[in-house]
């Protein structure tokens, strides 16, 4: 199956390190915390490829245990012998990092069939997948897998491309926009409907980027649709942690966000500062690997607590991938994902 070049601008990760979001998230787990972890990679995709051994591999082997699973999405032959690369430079990685053992194992699966690859039930704390749903046919069965080898408070945190509208059948059968991660799309509502079935929290929106089309041709055939590169996490909360809305404070300590915690684009939480969440926040923090690192107290403000532009309260979220690039495209006040706009001096 040979790689497809078509003029798509946007969304891509070329491969050489962990993208920006999944990057995040590495550096939030911490490798003190040895944590378990599942990686997805792609198969043939031109920009989405991953060559396992570059930096990629390097950051995994070095922030936490890992198995990564090389998602087949093309040949055979090609996919075995990327996971045999990959088994190559694992050596030369223990060495650099100071490791006696491997923490890293390299598996070739389905991302709807992790059973068959050996990922047992309720065994893994975070999910990583970065731009390879899009390619699975079957999207449930992907969320119902990762959901039922993630611990209870576990997380899955993944990128992928996302379309304004359902797609339709001419999109979807179209080999060049199914090779660049179109033609496969999710439609980003759906997402939060089959996350909400398989049992996951509501997905919370990371990041959002463009994805701009070029190709008059490519453009006829899509139509009014867009499409969009998104980041998401969906958490695992278990039924015994779900109550109502609370406050938190974030104690610091995480590496790399020790004074300052982007979340998602909705919630940024700075050490010692007291923010007002909703339930589903609050089941959240209170859940996952993030628990020891917030003070929650259940309830919403009151009087005595801290007022003014240092006090953030709950406030509307932005679900939608489009509408978050809208807002970051927007004109005025420099405003970040999660962060406030508001005027200079204002914490």
């Amino acid at each position: 199956m040979p790689s497809l070049a078509v003029p798509v601008q946007g969304g891509d990760w070329d491969g050489g390190s962990l993208p920006p979001g999944v990057h995040h998230c590495a550096s939030t787990l911490g490798a003190s915390l040895q944590m378990q972890c599942v990686l997805a990679a792609g198969g043939l995709s031109r920009s989405r490829s991953c060559p396992l051994e570059g930096r990629s591999s390097r950051a995994a082997l070095n922030w936490a245990p890992c198995i990564w699973v090389a998602t087949p999405c093309g040949e055979q032959i090609h996919r075995e012998v990327q996971v045999e690369v990959a088994k190559k430079h694992i050596a030369y990685h223990m060495d650099k990092f100071g490791y006696r053992k491997p923490n890293v194992e390299f598996l070739q699966g389905y991302m709807e069939k992790l059973r068959d690859a050996g990922l047992a039930d309720d065994n893994y704390d975070i999910v990583i997948s970065n731009c390879v749903i899009n390619l699975a046919p079957d999207k449930r069965a992907v969320l119902r897998e990762a959901y039922r080898v993630l611990k209870p408070g576990g997380e899955m945190y993944f990128s992928d491309v996302y379309a304004s509208q359902r797609l339709s059948e001419t999109v979807k059968k179209h080999r060049v926009l199914w090779g660049e991660c179109l033609g496969g799309a999710l439609y980003w509502r759906d997402l939060y409907s089959i996350a909400e079935e398989v049992g996951f929290s509501p997905p919370c929106l990371v990041t959002a980027s463009p994805i701009t089309i070029i190709d008059k041709e490519l453009e006829g055939i899509i139509g009014d649709c867009r499409f969009v590169s998104a980041t998401f996490r969906l958490f695992k909360v278990p039924g015994s942690s779900q109550a109502g809305p609370g406050q938190v404070i974030y104690n610091g300590g995480i590496m790399g966000h020790e004074r300052e915690l982007v979340f998602d684009a909705n919630f940024t939480f700075k050490e010692g500062e007291v923010v007002d969440v909703d339930a589903e926040m609050a089941a959240i923090l209170g859940s996952s690997r993030f628990a020891d690192k917030f003070l929650i107290q259940a309830g919403r403000a009151n009087a005595a607590a801290p007022q003014g532009c240092c006090f953030k309260g709950v406030k509307e979220k932005i679900c939608d991938p489009f509408q978050l690039l809208e807002r970051l495209a927007a004109p005025g006040p420099a405003c970040r994902p999660g962060g406030t706009c508001g005027p200079p001096g204002c914490c």
